[in-house]
């Protein structure tokens, strides 16, 4: 008998109940199979919820969630809510409050998704993305002078500490390690622009790389990440890169993965609460029709479960899965799978099971 996993539920708005679901469903079943055990403890936190009291995540349930295992969100985003409140009263403060400050992000292409790359296939697009999550643009640092008039000036800082960059590049430096595949780090950056800032990343990454013999260093412009992500994308392995940069590459690699229905990701405390998600958003259009792809859920399931500590489960998920996509599932697009959104969850239970 293993350690029972106290997990926090969020799922959120739109979709995000629909895709959640599948996952719970995911992972009681595995833990039928394993060791693993689970006390699920659910929250509200969301557009209706918002909509209903005005509260969008209080203090308290801050510091609850901060004593939990591990927190399994759904998606944030309301239609009748302006955009930004949910997202940064939600997202961006369970982030910054829990010190989330790695978003881990895999691109790995399975068998049977089908990627936009002309020739390119799964033995290709195997990477992970490490993002600085606590800092950068996203701090909020700026302000506006004369704002409203024609002289208006609007600032925004990118705010980079060496003890937030030194953290990052150290996880992603692990993590490649752990890895062990083509044991190559590469820095995206900016250095010909962004003078100041890449020029403490790269200092940084140089220097703690001594401490990893074993690891190529690479470094490359973000410009041109974006071109071999297209292009070569097999000469990635691990990429390690600041907050806004990563934001904009991991779409780009959920893209060539086969698309948001399939692109799973962690916001990652090694030393405290990490949560996990699916990176698409909330899709309203298509809440309530059983027809949203849970496969990005299951697969946040899947890294949380690693993350726990829960190898064999999370082997299990993620091979089960596989079987899916290749033997039922015509497309990764919402309404265009072949099955159900609840079809999914089901054969993926029936592969864990056998």
């Amino acid at each position: 008998m293993g350690k029972t996993h106290r997990i926090g539920v969020i799922p959120g708005d739109g979709t995000g109940p629909e895709v959640v679901a599948e996952g719970l469903k995911i992972l009681k079943a595995v833990a039928e199979k394993t060791d693993a055990e689970f006390d699920f403890i659910q929250y509200d936190f969301g557009g209706e919820r918002y909509l209903r009291t005005g509260e969008i995540l209080p203090d308290l349930a801050i510091e609850e969630l901060g004593q939990l295992d591990a927190i399994y969100l759904g998606a944030i985003g309301h239609p009748d809510v302006k955009p930004a409140i949910l997202e940064k009263g939600i997202l961006l403060r369970l982030r910054f409050s829990l010190d989330q400050y790695v978003n881990l992000r895999p691109v790995k292409l399975y068998p049977g998704v089908e990627t936009p790359l002309k020739d390119k296939g799964p033995e290709d697009i195997d990477f992970v993305v490490v993002r600085e999550n606590t800092e950068g643009l996203y701090t909020g640092g700026g302000g506006f002078l004369r704002k409203g008039t024609s002289d208006e000036i609007a600032v925004q800082e990118s705010i980079n500490t060496r003890k937030g960059v030194e953290r990052c590049l150290r996880y992603a430096f692990e993590y490649c390690r752990k890895r062990n595949k083509r044991n190559k780090l590469t820095l995206c950056g900016k250095t010909n622009v962004l003078t100041y800032a890449f020029d403490l990343w790269e200092r940084a990454f140089h220097e703690i790389g001594q401490e990893y013999p074993e690891i190529e260093r690479d470094y490359a412009h973000v410009d041109a990440i974006c071109m071999w992500m297209v292009k070569n994308p097999e000469r990635f392995d691990v990429i390690v890169t600041d907050n806004m940069f990563g934001d904009i590459i991991t779409d780009l690699g959920a893209t060539i993965q086969g698309g948001m229905g399939i692109a799973a990701g962690g916001n990652i405390n090694p030393e405290g609460t990490s949560m996990f998600e699916p990176i698409g958003g909330s899709a309203p259009k298509y809440t309530g029709k059983n027809l949203i792809n849970p496969l990005a859920a299951i697969l946040a399931g899947q890294m949380m479960l690693d993350h726990l500590g829960e190898p064999e489960a999370a082997r299990r998920v993620e091979q089960a899965v596989i079987d899916v996509v290749e033997k039922h599932m015509k497309s990764m697009e919402a309404g265009m799978m072949g099955v159900s959104t609840t079809e999914v969850g089901d054969l993926v239970v029936k592969y864990i099971q056998e």
